[in-house]
């Protein structure tokens, strides 16, 4: 399913996708040119956020910081890189 055009991605931003389920996704190009995608809800407040959060990297893994709490999520496997017990999905993305 098509989610976004990928001249749409910006390097280092954010975009939220509609998903047919209802759900929303984050869509992400870090500025290597790798693409990923977790789910849209910061599940810190419940809030449809991820998308406009900051994108950085530790220990070479690439994250997004919640705009609202500050939280960073890696963006390959959605854990919490400041909580342990908190994850978000991550969803598996093709480029066409």
């Amino acid at each position: 399913m098509a989610v976004c055009e990928e001249g749409r991605l910006t390097p280092g931003r954010g975009v939220a996708a509609l998903l047919p389920d209802g759900r929303q996704a984050a869509v992400f190009r870090d500025r290597t040119g790798r693409t990923y995608a977790i789910d849209n809800r910061d599940p810190f407040t419940g809030a449809q956020v991820l998308s406009r959060g900051l994108v950085g990297s530790a220990d070479g893994r690439p994250f997004v910081a919640s705009p609202l709490l500050k939280q960073r999520f890696d963006l390959e496997t959605g854990r919490c890189l400041d909580d342990d017990e908190v994850a978000v999905a991550v969803f598996p993305v093709r480029l066409r």
